[in-house]
């Protein structure tokens, strides 16, 4: 059982914990494409990713950065009573833009009340010039940052599947090399991929744990329209598994996990339209009842079977 009364890290929890108070996270729009939309590792994207990418419920990216947070605060503070806030630079590869102009957006954003800034990218748009940006970045505004990759899921073979652009190699290498300048790594997971299976769920907690990442941030698959995964799916040429299903892997998944690491999410929001799927046209809310129901059931908690790290079959001679 975690300090949350939870059987799972909550990021909530984390971070009144170490801030103090309640912090609210704030969604920020660059103008910034990917290197797998623009020709550099492809042209076509992600077979899920629409138009918008991943930020739908963002403001447009044509507004500064002064003023999508502005925004954001005006809407988030009074209706959350939050006083500490994050930027999240979420949409596309935030670090695929030119090293000097991501840090002027970086730094316009580290404001007397923000105290950590998040940026989502890819595990293959990771390089040491940015991070050492990063870096200084903190040191001088006295600030956190946290990396949040995209990595959807460790087999390769369905990475290729859903022409992601980049196989587990990057994000072993972007991990560690975060890491190696103190930096909060957060990994992104769908847990529902078509050519998943359990296995692949414990397997992500595994290499997940190995790899020492700071937070996971978990979300099903949504099927947005006019996408290569949406003709598919019309087609019948993919099946998604059922929402207890899905309860299922996530309650596995955080049995394998270990229990430092922080979830940030069980199951994300989605939108509702322009998709032909989404969060089996349940709330998120109830989803994540449902996971929290189900470890309670079985008795079971966050890092309960991570027992295969530190050499485990040798342990009989120690």
């Amino acid at each position: 059982m975690m300090t949350s009364g939870l059987r799972y890290n909550p990021y909530s929890e984390y971070l009144r914990q170490r801030y103090g108070e309640k912090v609210y996270k704030l969604p920020v729009s660059l103008p910034v494409t990917c290197p797998n939309r623009d020709g550099e590792c492809g042209q076509d994207g992600c077979v899920f990713c629409g138009e918008i990418g991943a930020g739908y419920e963002n403001l447009p990216a044509s507004l500064t950065v002064s003023d999508q947070l502005a925004a954001n605060k005006a809407h988030i503070a009074p209706k959350y009573k939050a006083k500490k806030f994050i930027p999240y630079f979420q949409n596309f590869s935030n670090t695929y833009l030119p090293v000097e102009q991501l840090k002027r957006h970086v730094i316009e954003a580290c404001q007397e009340d923000i105290v950590a800034i998040a940026l989502a990218t890819r595990p293959d748009c990771i390089n040491d010039t940015y991070l050492e940006m990063l870096a200084d970045v903190r040191e001088e505004y006295g600030i956190d940052i946290s990396i949040e990759l995209g990595l959807q899921t460790v087999n390769y073979h369905t990475l290729a599947k859903i022409n992601r652009g980049h196989t587990l190699a990057e994000f072993i290498d972007a991990t560690q090399r975060i890491k190696h300048w103190s930096m909060d790594v957060c990994a992104h997971l769908i847990l529902n991929l078509p050519w998943d299976d359990m296995d692949d769920s414990i397997e992500s907690a595994k290499i997940l744990s190995v790899m020492g990442v700071d937070q996971v941030k978990l979300h099903a698959l949504y099927v947005v329209k006019n996408t290569v995964m949406a003709e598919w799916y019309q087609k019948g040429e993919i099946t998604l598994i059922s929402k207890e299903e899905y309860v299922e892997r996530v309650v596995t998944f955080l049995e394998y996990l270990h229990s430092d690491i922080v979830i940030q999410r069980l199951i994300g929001r989605a939108p509702e339209t322009n998709t032909l799927f989404t969060n089996w046209q349940t709330g998120w809310w109830k989803i994540r009842e449902a996971i929290e129901e189900q470890l309670l059931a079985r008795d079971t908690y966050q890092g309960k079977k991570c027992k295969y790290l530190n050499g485990p079959a040798v342990r009989k001679f120690l």
